[in-house]
């Protein structure tokens, strides 16, 4: 058999299943206006630049990419340069990112399309009308806060279903929104700062969904993601994973996706609105043994948006500026041994005097700078050291040497106005720890500092009461703290403390001895606290306090004297929510939400509201629940002029909602009356149907069947009908 030589075998189909694509036409070459005008002997150096320009936003090209034109006259290049890239995809990224980039502080790029500058070069002369696209609104993304009944609502998280619910009386609480064929997630979810959108977590990345139907607002690319952040004014959100960026030749290509600048990180920040990548870091968890879990956030957000800083520890604070993410004034702040650091709230006072800065002009105050507190411990000679700096002016306002430090935590009050850094010191031989709190007050004039001392207690919780001046911690000296063991419950002490404006110090109110307590959670309106035992399968106790239960608002304002202090303070009910993992307050104050989640245990799970005063209104036990989280609210924009005129006006507002109270009261009593009566109906259908059948089995037998018309008459059926006769409600202004 002649065996074939190479010229009489056919390869076609071969070489049209592997044959090279190549990029038909030019859509993939960009013209670059605004290039340095320079001679030949600086041209490498030039590409060189314009090369890691380009790459540096995501355009991986080389040198050789660029072709450059040239004026044989003046043996100069004519400005511009052609820009070819692999594919139409990565030159339409180019052109997005690069368009108007300042590449120098006497050029800026101007970028066209190579088909574009045909295509506008022969533009008819005639103008033609473009098709008109149909309107079609959107839903509000605030919907929520225009309810009707002022309704709250919170999302639960069961095996795989997502459901949002309303709040309010029993006839009020419904089902908001429930879809498993969109609205669902892989991991867990969570609100924005204000409420506006709600966030999943899917293993491609974060979806975000807002508007009375939940419709799909956003999408964010980031394989494996695990954490995310939200900026408190939602303009943006940080997401991390524990796996590092990987980029192939199959990652998509845009402002929206990864680059190679990206490979790598494992950390990015984005802009929710555009949807636009702004910047990558690379964060990882501490690594060796004794280290700490990573803290998170890890780059935390400046109250206003303008900023977000992250710190490098023992090194430096990186402050960058958004949306640009350039570091400020393009450098860090060298801070040698600092730990960590937190931005100062913005007050109300503060949102009052930006909104008079922008609506009047130069005739308002000066508005107030962001503010930053971090500290540094102990090295050689030097003390630890907590320090106030004001920013972008990086002014130190005010620095407080410490001594015998062994650990600092920083707690901002969420109006500003009180810093607490609770320091843990250890005496000279090292063989004990003990507390104490430094409260600047940053309102006042060269922020005068307090110290509480605590002697040998140990913190283990504080929380500044919102928009007081009140705080509570949980502290103990119980021996079994750091290692109880099962079946061992340590015991913890209660304290409040309260400013006393008389003798400018922090006062001790009352301390509350000998209980598990180890949650505080305040009211969002103040004045109520609930001490809660969490994470426990021992105890699991709901205290509800009331800290001016005998004293009005006037008297509240203007301080309490001496004989009453502390006498305000009382409880108001005693509850238990078995395996209780998690606790958290309504937006209102009206409610509280206690539930034991699956991801802790897998005991009596579900969860349950509570009013303010520890009186269960429900309580759901469901297995697989994992999540319960009450949608946050943005600030109110009432002036204070407006809530004192309600507040002085709340009697006449309070009898629409007696009405409506006393309505909703009838109808549970007429629904309470018309189930009792189907229930007797039914029960009289069940004994007429029995004692037929007895009746037919006694002739069967051929006995006779005695009847009592009597009995039948004297029968009588009771049915309990409530009226309420009286109701009293008390107003309890905030």
């Amino acid at each position: 058999m002649a065996v074939p030589t190479d010229e009489e075998i056919n390869y076609s189909d071969i070489e049209k299943k592997y044959q090279v694509k190549l990029e038909e036409g030019f859509d993939n070459i960009l013209v670059v206006d605004g290039v340095p005008i320079i001679d030949r002997s600086k041209l490498d150096k030039l590409l060189a630049k314009i090369a890691k320009e380009f790459t540096r936003k995501g355009s991986a090209i080389k040198p050789e990419d660029i072709a450059v034109p040239w004026n044989e006259q003046t043996g100069k290049n004519t400005g511009y340069i052609f820009v070819e890239f692999r594919n139409a995809d990565e030159a339409t990224h180019a052109l997005s990112t690069m368009n108007g980039h300042q590449f120098d502080s006497r050029h800026t790029f101007v970028i066209n399309r190579f088909t574009d500058i045909e295509r506008f070069a022969n533009v008819e002369e005639k103008y033609v009308e473009p098709e008109r696209e149909e309107y079609h609104p959107k839903e509000h993304l605030r919907a929520w806060l225009a309810d009707p009944q002022g309704r709250d609502q919170y999302v639960t998280y069961r095996g795989d279903e997502v459901t949002v619910r309303w709040q309010g009386k029993p006839s009020q609480c419904e089902v908001a929104y429930s879809n498993p064929q969109t609205l669902r997630t892989e991991l867990y979810v969570s609100w924005s700062p204000l409420g506006t959108y709600l966030a999943t977590v899917h293993r491609q990345g974060i979806r975000l969904w807002g508007g009375p139907s939940f419709e799909h607002q956003a999408r964010f690319f980031h394989p494996m993601v695990r954490l995310i952040d939200f900026s408190p004014n939602e303009q943006y959100i940080v997401t991390w994973s524990n796996e590092s960026i990987v980029i192939t030749d199959a990652t998509p290509v845009g402002p929206q996706y990864f680059s190679a600048e990206d490979e790598g990180n494992n950390t990015a920040v984005w802009d929710i609105k555009s949807g636009h990548l702004l910047r990558t870091f690379s964060i990882s968890p501490p690594e060796g043994e004794g280290k700490k879990q990573m803290a998170w956030p890890s780059l935390k957000w400046s109250p206003d948006d303008k900023y977000v800083a992250r710190v490098t520890p023992g090194q430096q604070i990186s402050v960058y500026e958004l949306p640009g993410m350039g570091l400020q004034g393009k450098k860090s702040m060298k801070i040698e041994g600092v730990i960590d650091f937190e931005w100062c709230p913005l007050g109300d006072k503060d949102r009052e005097d930006a909104g008079k800065a922008s609506a009047d002009g130069k005739g308002a105050k000066k508005v107030r700078e962001n503010m930053l507190a971090y500290w540094t411990p102990e090295v050689a000679n030097q003390p630890a050291r907590v320090t106030l700096v004001n920013f972008p002016s990086r002014a130190t306002l005010r620095q407080k040497n410490l001594f015998n430090v062994t650990e600092c935590k920083l707690y901002w009050q969420n109006q500003g106005d009180f810093l607490c850094v609770r320091v843990d010191r250890h005496t000279k031989t090292k063989k004990s720890i003990f507390c104490n709190l430094e409260i600047f007050r940053v309102r006042e004039k060269d922020f005068p500092v307090e110290v509480v001392e605590l002697k040998a207690d140990t913190v283990m919780d504080f929380s500044w009461e919102p928009k007081g001046e009140r705080f509570a911690i949980v502290s103990s000296n119980d021996p079994n703290l750091g290692n109880p063991g099962p079946g061992i419950t340590v015991k913890t002490d209660v304290s409040f403390y309260q400013l006393d404006r008389g003798k400018n110090d922090f006062k001790l109110l009352r301390t509350l001895s000998s209980r598990t307590t180890n949650t505080i959670r305040w009211s969002p309106r103040g004045r109520h606290v609930v001490l809660a035992t969490v994470g426990s399968m021992a105890k699991s106790e709901l205290d509800f306090w009331d800290l001016d239960f005998n004293t009005d608002d006037l008297g509240r304002r203007e301080g309490q004297k001496e004989v009453d202090w502390g006498s305000g303070i009382q409880q108001l009910g005693v509850a238990d929510h078995y395996g209780v993992t998690d606790v958290e307050w309504d937006p209102s104050g009206r409610y509280l939400a206690t539930a034991a989640s699956s991801w802790t245990h897998r005991l009596e799970n579900g969860y349950a509201v509570w009013d303010f005063r520890g009186l269960e209104i429900e309580k759901h036990l469901l297995d697989f629940f994992k999540q319960f989280l009450w949608r946050p609210r943005p600030p109110s924009l009432l002036t204070k002029d407006q809530k004192r005129q309600i507040r002085k006006n709340l009697r006449e507002y309070s009898r629409t909602f007696e009405e409506e109270d006393a309505a909703e009261e009838s109808n549970v009593s007429a629904e309470l009356v018309a189930l009792r009566k189907r229930l007797v109906d039914e029960w009289n259908a069940w004994r007429t149907r029995c004692m037929e059948e007895v009746s037919n089995v006694i002739r069967v037998k051929g006995k006779k069947v005695e009847t009592s018309r009597q009995d039948e008459e004297r029968e009588e059926i009771e049915v309990w009908v409530e009226e309420v006769i009286e109701q009293v409600e008390e107003v309890v202004e905030d």
